[in-house]
């Protein structure tokens, strides 16, 4: 016992120290996690165990049944082309070319080469649906066609499970497993259904009129432990039993309630998940093996990618393409338990399961970095050298006493409209060449560049404007905005707009920086909407 306290005691102050560090540098939390596996299992001599991943796993049941709560049935049928269409193709498109290269580049026999290539073939839902949750694109187009294809790879894991279960049974028939399999499912969404739609709103009703918190936690924890266990004992995935008692509870009207009692539980089980991820990695597999393991992992991540593109841009702007193909390009933490459970079943030797597992790892590690750098990526390869001139050739001849924006989204887009009601000269800054092409074609004066560079704000004409307006979203762009502004010594006034929590980073700029907070913004235009109401009811 107090053996293991020291160890806990240790990973909690590394996992703290190590994050506060890499948040300084922008650098998501996964990868302190991750690191966090790889000190502790070095200093304690810790192994991978089988009951830890277990309990760690739930970090990820947690994050399903939380995704599970913002969709409901009718949610998920409008995006049954992403699920079962694209998802479908991606999984058995990759799959089998990923089977050809296990069969005759590993030399590994039929069966296991055909269950490690659709392995290699899932993504991982921990890595993306995090980091897609905590930066808000959950809810953007690429977001959402992510997620879709993520749903369909979690009910894979039921036929690659039961793959396994056929090659590796001489008892039961092929039949019989399948037969099985489909009572299990009809079992387990009719039972759901029944309890989400007309026993658990009973039930939270009389937990809710008990006014104790504790209370309403432990029917929450209980529910999605729960199901995700009843998922499991009819043999599918715990991930899949959370996600649909999730989806079924979106429709009760506790649903803010329990995402947000939610919430720092499964932070806290994510985080426990990849520090078993780091715990995983063999160094000394990685020295063996290095070339072969590089190699692997860049040809799985391109061809994954590659397949998603190819699947999505046939309906899907390229752009949309492109940021889905990479945030699904690494290989899942589901591949991490059929490679166990290969090499427990002596279906795959030592060697190939450990150069797998690495390479796992690290598509892993790689994959927080990729996924916070997107629109760099697309932008990089969606748009030719000659377009990119084209749309940085900034004339500001013609303009006096002009307003310059930056950025053209939702926000940009509505301030630029108010200056040309007003008839006032303006020019838009976006480094999102999709939304440059978006201006352009709407006839905006708008040009594609960086406001963070001092050489960008010559050419604008910064040092003759009337007023720069920052209608960016993103807090590391808005920093370094502001202090390229500062830098280059301007005198003009500068609107930042601002949540509430960044306020003490620009607060010390001095009186050219007026900041505008959102909240109040909104408060204001409220409750002039709610008095022009009273005044025409009383007219």
């Amino acid at each position: 016992m107090e053996n293991f306290l020291i160890i806990f005691l240790s990973a909690v102050a590394c996992a703290v120290v190590l994050n506060v560090i890499l948040k300084y540098f922008s650098i998501p939390t996964i990868i302190g996690y991750i690191f966090t596996g790889i000190v502790i299992s070095k200093i304690f001599d810790i192994t991978y165990d089988e009951n830890l991943y277990y309990i760690a796993e739930f970090g990820i049941v947690f994050l399903m049944f939380s995704i599970g709560l913002e969709f409901s049935i009718r949610h998920l049928w409008s995006m049954k082309t992403d699920v079962f269409i694209n998802g479908a193709f991606q999984v058995l498109i990759t799959g089998f070319v990923f089977t050809l290269i296990a069969r005759y580049v590993f030399g590994i026999n039929q069966q296991t080469a055909i269950i490690v290539g659709l392995a290699l073939s899932l993504s991982s839902t921990a890595i993306v649906l995090k980091i897609l949750n905590d930066s808000g694109n959950i809810s953007q187009i690429y977001g959402r066609k992510a997620l879709g294809i993520l749903l369909f790879q979690d009910i894979a894991a039921i036929p690659i499970l039961l793959m396994i279960d056929i090659f590796t049974s001489k008892n039961t028939s092929v039949s019989e497993l399948l037969i099985t399999t489909t009572i299990g499912a009809l079992i387990l969404i009719a039972s759901l259904f029944v309890i989400g739609r007309y026993i658990f709103n009973w039930i939270l009703y009389f937990v809710v009129r008990t006014k104790s918190q504790e209370i309403f936690v432990a029917t929450i924890l209980f529910t999605v432990v729960g199901a995700s266990f009843f998922a499991s004992h009819l043999g599918f995935s715990h991930t899949l039993g959370a996600f649909l008692a999730g989806m079924l509870l979106a429709e009760t009207q506790y649903k803010q309630q329990i995402e947000a009692d939610l919430i720092p539980f499964r932070d806290l089980l994510l985080g426990l998940f990849f520090i078993t991820v780091g715990i995983q990695i063999n160094f000394l597999v990685i020295a063996q093996n290095i070339v072969q393991i590089l190699i692997v992992l860049i040809d799985v991540m391109l061809i994954k990618a590659v397949v998603v593109a190819i699947i999505l841009i046939v309906k899907q702007k390229k752009r949309v393409a492109i940021k889905t193909a990479f945030s699904l390009s690494q290989i899942g933490e589901f591949a991490l338990a059929i490679f166990a459970i290969l090499g427990s079943n002596k279906m795959l030797d030592f060697q190939t399961a450990q150069i797998l597992t690495t390479v796992t790892i690290l598509s892993m590690i790689i994959s927080p970095f990729i996924l916070k750098n997107l629109s760099l990526i697309a932008d990089k390869l969606e748009s030719t050298e000659e377009d990119t001139k084209e749309y940085t050739k900034i004339k500001t001849d013609d303009l006096s006493e002009h307003f310059i924006v930056c950025g053209y989204g939702r926000l940009g887009q509505e301030v630029v409209s108010r200056l040309k009601a007003k008839g006032l000269p303006y020019l838009v800054l976006e480094s999102d060449i999709s939304l440059v092409r978006l201006g352009r074609k709407r006839g905006e004066n708008i040009f594609y560049g960086s406001a963070a560079k001092i050489s960008t704000l010559e050419k604008i004409g910064a040092k003759n404007c009337s007023a720069i307006i920052l209608a960016v979203q993103n807090e590391r762009k808005i920093d370094m905005i502001t202090s390229a502004i500062y830098d280059f010594g301007l005198n003009v006034k500068t609107i930042i707009r601002y949540t509430g929590a960044e306020r003490e980073l620009f607060e010390s700029l001095g009186e050219n920086f007026l900041l505008i907070k959102e909240e109040r913004v909104l408060a204001k235009v409220l409750v002039h909407e709610a008095l022009q109401a009273k005044l025409n009811s009383t007219t």
